[in-house]
Order: C-alpha cells, then structure tokens, then sequence
C-alpha cells in the first residue's frame, strides 16, 4: 500500500515539475489532481505555506492531538531530548513569545540553541526560502549528510514529505536543507507528529 502510495505521489510530483522546481502546481493542486494526492501531502504543503508567511497559528489544527508535534534540530530525532508541545502548548507559547526553550546543541560549535518558540520558526526551521525547494519526496530522503538519521526508526509507519533544498554552486551545495514534515493517522486523519529539519554538518 505504502510503495503504491510513493509511486502515485512521485507521478503526481513529476508532473507539477516546471523548470526543475517542484511546487506551485503540488501546494495548490487542481480538483482532479487533489483528489489523487494523499491527505497528509496536501497538509504538509498548507503547514510549509504557514510557516514561510509566519502564519503559525495555522498549524495547530493539523497537529496531533494526542501526542503533540516533536522538534528536531537535526536529522536526529532525539526522543528523550527533543522539545514536544501539545497542541495547547504550541498555541500557547506563540502568544507568549517572550518564554525561551533550549532547542539543542549547534553543530560545529556546541552552544545550546536558546530562543522562544516563534523565533525557532522563524531563525531555525524557515532559516531559507520555503517557497521553492529543488525536489519534494514523498516517503523519500533526498538530503543527506553526516548526521544520523533515524527517522525511520523512530516513526517506522508513519508518512513524511520532505522539502529539499539543495544549496548553491557558490559552496559547493554544502549550504544544502531541507525539512522534513512526519504525519500520523488519527481518526482517519493526518496528522503532524514532527518537524525535523537537516542539513550539512561537521
């Protein structure tokens, strides 16, 4: 079930490719097209929309409502350590923007990531452009570095689109990101159970 629902995804991807860029077509897809695109891609577009116009509030709707939405700094999903904010608390400690959270560690050079939830969004998860990654997978890992990732460990059934983006010729694509967006069902729903965001390291 899980292989039939990449290759129809890839398909439908393929086709809103234009100039080597995924997306306008996937984000804001036609009736006959949505009807094909499973829930939890159509979701992660309109979360990804939310977060690059800071429009955050949108999100809580579409988090888990059981088990909240975990943050990964890296590809790493550490699950005694990661920050987890149920739905309450997401919304929560949005409007109280002044309260900060220790994220995790940079790499590189080891200082603890300490900010408030909002400018997590905003400095960390959207640090670059989310309008237009290079390629979007589906249950597909397009970005890959040093880091650990253990996403499939950690979420082996769940679905997760990524939004890979592959840095620019000036650093040799060493700048490269992308976000990755996991969703489980619930009451026949998709829903955010973690973003996890990768890049390069040392």
């Amino acid at each position: 079930m899980t292989s039939l629902k990449n290759v129809i995804c890839r398909a439908l991807l393929a086709l809103s490719l234009t100039s080597g860029l995924a997306v306008p077509a996937i984000a804001k897809p036609s009736s006959s097209q949505s009807e094909q695109i499973p829930n939890f891609v159509q979701t992660a577009h309109i979360i990804k929309d939310a977060l690059q116009s800071q429009q955050y509030a949108k999100i809580t709707p579409h988090i888990h409502p059981k088990k909240g939405v975990r943050f990964s700094m890296y590809a790493y999903v550490n699950v005694k350590k990661d920050k987890v904010f149920s739905r309450k608390n997401f919304d929560k400690y949005l409007k109280q923007s002044k309260i900060k959270f220790t994220w995790g560690d940079k790499d590189g050079i080891g200082e603890p990531l300490i900010t408030p939830l909002p400018s997590y969004l905003s400095d960390w998860v959207v640090r670059d452009n989310l309008s237009n990654p290079s390629k979007v997978g589906v249950n597909e890992f397009y970005g890959t570095g040093n880091s650990l990732n253990n996403l499939r460990e950690v979420y082996p059934t769940q679905d997760f689109v990524e939004f890979y983006y592959a840095g620019s010729k000036q650093y040799d694509c060493m700048d490269w990101r992308c976000l990755r967006l996991v969703f489980e069902t619930y009451q026949g729903r998709p829903y955010l159970v973690a973003i996890i965001t990768d890049e390069w390291t040392i």
